[in-house]
């Protein structure tokens, strides 16, 4: 088990975009889960079974992306180090 056959759609922040990044060509394009959320019979996927669904964009490929929450807002670079 592990976080994507735990987390269903409807789980996910409004306005959280999924990334997927191609496995053959490393094409990258954001799935919006409000399209899903749009259909009732789609609303209780987990997102294992949204990354089978989902298709590579790019032209020709149609490979087998895999998926990442994005964090909507800004990010903050690592400010660690030694004191």
């Amino acid at each position: 088990m592990n976080w994507k056959s735990e987390l269903q759609l409807r789980d996910i922040d409004p306005g959280q975009q999924l990334e997927a990044v191609c496995r053959l060509c490393g094409h990258t394009h954001y799935v919006d889960p409000e399209q899903f959320l749009q259909h009732e019979e789609l609303q209780f996927l987990y997102l294992d079974e949204v990354e089978k669904m989902t298709v590579c964009r790019a032209r020709g490929c149609r490979g087998t992306v895999r998926l990442a929450l994005t964090h909507a807002g800004e990010t903050e670079g690592f400010a660690g180090g030694l004191a």
